[in-house]
């Protein structure tokens, strides 16, 4: 099969011919229709993430058809078109046998644990567990960007965040993760403020239903508790960066909620945090990684509903010999919208 791959870290990634995967017993093989670029994907090729063994092949928001089915799998035929969380259950822990897949004690995740979706093909494991059934109306290219980015977001706001009609919610990077979480806040009812450098971003957070955008250059503090009098309930840092970070945290009234979405690693893993007002005001600190599979349910039933639509929120669609060039880019924040490879 055709396939995105890189041999050593920060070395450019070339398109290559790799041999087809078969299924394990309890997995399936995708053909895989789209898959997104993500930042992720970029901290995993600069050497930040310890599960990845080179060479590699990187990819895991994705969605597909399956081509091949393990001998053990009883809910999935040939044929079948789905998409997958980017974190797998084992099954067999205590997490996963709480429902908490998205935190399972032995987790594998496409493109990280094993190799991923920038390519023809991708296998699967725990193929019960952890497949989605993709709407009939649902295009691939959507669909690809709901298993890291706008799926993600939907825990990050609904189920961690508690987001409720009539509360303030910042949200602090408006690439594909922060865009799907200004629209899922918005759609629960929320004030949505969305703070960004790019204006072209900021735009697009208004028209997705943000009240008012901020451009991070200025002091996005002291904004956002002028707009809300008083601090935001909810705010999410989208990006994963100290700075942003930092403002949301302080932008938060007092017994606000933090919720960290974007990853800080390499050389931003342990950053200081303003301890002083999470004491003092009783600020809570939550993270949110991923969403289970059996929670896929109750977003897609707001798309299919008309209350969200990521459509919107797919980009540049390309092929999959711009996939190199697009993941080494993936740090300058360019593109509007998900990047989507749609051809291989």
């Amino acid at each position: 099969m055709k396939a995105v791959l890189f041999e050593k870290f920060q070395e450019a990634p070339k398109v290559v011919r790799v041999a087809d995967p078969s299924p394990e017993p309890h997995g399936v093989v995708l053909k895989v229709e789209a898959t997104g670029v993500c930042r992720s994907d970029w901290h995993g090729w600069m050497g930040h993430d310890s599960d990845i063994e080179l060479p590699h092949i990187p990819g895991h928001e994705l969605a597909g058809v399956v081509e091949a089915v393990g001998k053990d799998v009883k809910n999935w035929n040939v044929g079948d078109r789905v998409t997958v969380p980017f974190v797998c259950g084992c099954g067999s822990c205590s997490e996963c046998h709480a429902g908490q897949q998205q935190v399972c004690l032995h987790q594998e995740q496409p493109g990280f644990t094993h190799w991923g979706s920038f390519a023809e093909y991708v296998p699967i494991h725990q193929a019960d567990l952890n497949l989605v059934a993709l709407p009939a109306a649902m295009d691939f290219a959507t669909a690809a960007s709901l298993g890291c980015r706008f799926a993600t977001s939907f825990r990050a706001v609904i189920d961690q965040g508690k987001v409720c009609a009539g509360q303030w919610v910042a949200v602090h990077g408006c690439g594909g993760v922060g865009l799907s979480a200004v629209m899922i806040a918005s759609a629960a009812g929320a004030n949505v403020i969305g703070v960004d450098l790019d204006p072209e971003k900021l735009a697009l957070a208004k028209d997705l239903g943000a009240v008012a955008a901020i451009d991070g250059k200025g002091d996005v503090v002291d904004a956002i508790a002028e707009i809300t009098k008083g601090g935001a309930h909810v705010s999410l840092d989208a990006l994963g960066h100290p700075a942003t970070m930092t403002n949301s945290i302080l932008c938060l009234r007092p017994r606000g909620k933090h919720v960290q979405v974007g990853l800080m690693l390499g050389d931003h893993a342990a950053p200081a945090v303003p301890m002083p007002k999470i004491v003092g005001q009783e600020i809570e600190l939550l993270g949110s990684h991923g969403m289970q599979a059996h929670r896929y349910g109750a977003m897609l039933d707001m798309v299919e509903s008309g209350k969200l639509d990521p459509a919107r929120l797919v980009g540049d669609k390309i092929s999959i010999g711009a996939a190199p060039e697009a993941l080494m880019n993936m740090d300058k924040f360019q593109s509007v919208g998900a990047t989507v490879i749609t051809s291989f």
